[in-house]
């Protein structure tokens, strides 16, 4: 990547990290988060947090603007209160276009979830793996639940033997696709992985800077995959680091949790099947929805048969349907690509 330092060059002028806070409806907890980091100890390096309040129906924007003044934090705090909800790519892009505009940029900048919090240490440890590895291009902490049980945070790359694993849930075909499997176990060990949570991961700008940011296309959910897919085309490393850890309360920023709900948002859907066909192109694309779909009918079937309800949201089948399948035959007809 263009203008990168060297190990040595990092180790004698420790870069300065941006830190970007995502809010919507949470103030709360972006302040906690926010909180989180100020408490870290990071010697010699300029930290300075931007929080970006995506049009909170709420108080959200009066609050963060009282706190900041009423903790002192007007020096190390910028809030950036939006009239619309831009969602978490386009929130956060708002902040790197005008870092990467700056005359003297910070090198590093970390994406930290509203609903998340770091522990000690956390970034300083993120901070110095990009300090002595050149190659590697974001760093993604390890991350638990409010009571410590450490969640999965590094995943491989959506394919379709891992969309059907996923979708059919089902302990034979988990063990035979263990390969292909998406999510990682929560103990996965420090290394090189597809992709990390985007609830808590460190960037170099200039990587940023070098794959124009987030894709503006997305509005919720796939964008951080389709981000560190892109950095990895252009050679760049992603590297899960679960001795930094972040405790995050899932879905507390998006009201989106795995598991039973009443239904996904309808970008959910889109944001998939973008992801697929920025990925592979259309024809792929489709034969990883009909993966998808074969796995998800095979978990109602199964779940029938037992007298089980499924674990799945309501209407999934046939959101997925109307949500990504049909926008992949007929692409022109896609609103937001």
């Amino acid at each position: 990547m263009n203008g990168r330092q060297t190990a040595d060059d990092a180790l004698s002028h420790p870069p300065s990290i941006a830190i970007i806070i995502v809010n919507y409806g949470t103030a709360a907890l972006a302040l906690d988060a926010a909180h989180s980091v100020l408490g870290q100890t990071l010697p010699d390096r300029a930290l300075h947090i931007h929080i970006v309040d995506n049009a909170s129906p709420g108080d959200d924007a009066q609050t963060f603007a009282h706190e900041i003044i009423a903790r002192g934090w007007q020096d190390r705090v910028t809030l950036w209160p939006e009239a619309v909800n831009h969602g978490f790519g386009r929130g956060n892009n708002i902040v790197l276009s005008a870092l990467s505009r700056l005359p003297a940029p910070p090198a590093y900048v970390f994406l930290l979830n509203p609903d998340a919090a770091l522990e000690d240490g956390a970034l300083a440890r993120l901070a110095a793996l990009l300090d002595t590895r050149p190659d590697v291009v974001a760093v993604g902490a390890g991350i638990s639940k409010p009571d410590g049980q450490p969640v999965t945070a590094a995943f491989r790359f959506p394919s379709l033997l891992g969309e059907f694993e996923t979708a059919a849930c089902f302990g034979p075909i988990s063990r035979l696709l263990r390969n292909h499997r998406i999510p990682l176990p929560p103990d996965h060990p420090e290394g090189p992985v597809d992709w990390v949570a985007g609830a808590a991961v460190l960037f170099r700008l200039d990587a940023l800077r070098d794959v124009d940011f987030f894709d503006p296309a997305f509005f919720l959910y796939f964008e951080e995959v389709d981000l560190m897919r892109r950095l990895q085309a252009k050679g760049g490393v992603i590297w899960y680091l679960p001795t930094a850890r972040a405790r995050h309360i899932e879905g507390a920023a998006t009201g989106v949790a795995s598991g039973l709900q009443r239904r996904k948002p309808s970008y959910w859907f889109h944001s998939w099947q973008l992801y697929h066909r920025r990925a592979a192109g259309i024809p792929i694309a489709l034969l990883v929805a009909l993966a998808h779909m074969s796995g998800t009918s095979l978990h109602i079937l199964r779940s029938r048969l037992r007298r089980k309800i499924p674990a799945l949201p309501e209407c999934y089948l046939r959101d997925f349907v109307s949500g990504a399948l049909i926008p992949l035959l007929r692409p022109t007809r896609a609103t937001h690509d």
